[in-house]
């Protein structure tokens, strides 16, 4: 195997556990959430556990990257590519990092009984996820209209986060719930809302990795 051909297989046993860590990361968030709704204390335990394996990935992503660099000094494009697959990384890593956030609120909640209708959590969940799964998508064929559709999700994906917050302020008034468990329900929503910003950030890193200039798709 040549030279550029040795390098071009590298590069894509890196894309590759770059997708590994997407799908890990996406797996665990939406376990995440219905283990929530599920109470389910085992299963959240067993989600902090795994969380090491999505860290793993991502090291591994890191060294790679740094060994392609030093053996190969690719030229201007590739080397984009390489350091936008970096910055993806940490994006999907911090995915891993809510699902951990939220099964420890789910452990801190314990069996409580939550005053507070599930039917608009799971409708932020699921938005989350379709923004997540579709920008995996448009990062793997490099589809900048569907990478720009992204940050039109965004923006209706903090509508009905900002809804949903002031639902629980009112459902906690009308139902006496106690502060801590307010608290924790707000935590929940934000990671959602979070993880759903690190779906636009992978939309703008595609748009530098293909056009080679920054855009803001929210701004």
């Amino acid at each position: 195997m040549v030279v550029r051909e040795k390098y071009e297989q590298e590069l894509l046993d890196v894309q590759k556990i770059f997708v590994d860590l997407c799908e890990m990361s996406i797996e665990a968030f939406e376990k995440a959430v219905d283990t929530f709704l599920q109470k389910d204390i085992e299963r959240a335990l067993m989600i902090i556990d795994q969380d090491r394996f999505i860290n793993r990935l991502e090291e591994h992503i890191q060294d790679e990257v740094i060994n392609l660099i030093t053996r190969q000094q690719p030229v201007a494009t590739d080397l984009r590519r390489l350091m936008v697959i970096v910055s993806a990384a940490s994006d999907m890593e911090r995915v891993g990092d809510y699902a951990v956030s939220i099964a420890k609120e789910t452990i801190r909640l314990g069996k409580t009984q939550l005053y507070y209708a599930p039917e608009k959590i799971l409708q932020l969940k699921n938005m989350a996820i379709k923004m997540l799964r579709d920008m995996l998508h448009a990062f793997l064929t490099e589809d900048l209209i569907a990478a720009a559709d992204i940050a039109k999700q965004d923006d209706q994906m903090d509508q009905l986060y900002g809804h949903v917050m002031e639902d629980i302020q009112l459902s906690a008034k009308s139902h006496g719930a106690n502060l801590e468990q307010v608290t924790q329900l707000s935590f929940i929503c934000k990671h959602m809302e979070r993880a759903a910003d690190h779906a636009t950030n992978l939309a703008e890193a595609l748009f530098f990795l293909v056009k080679g200039k920054r855009y803001e798709l929210n701004s």
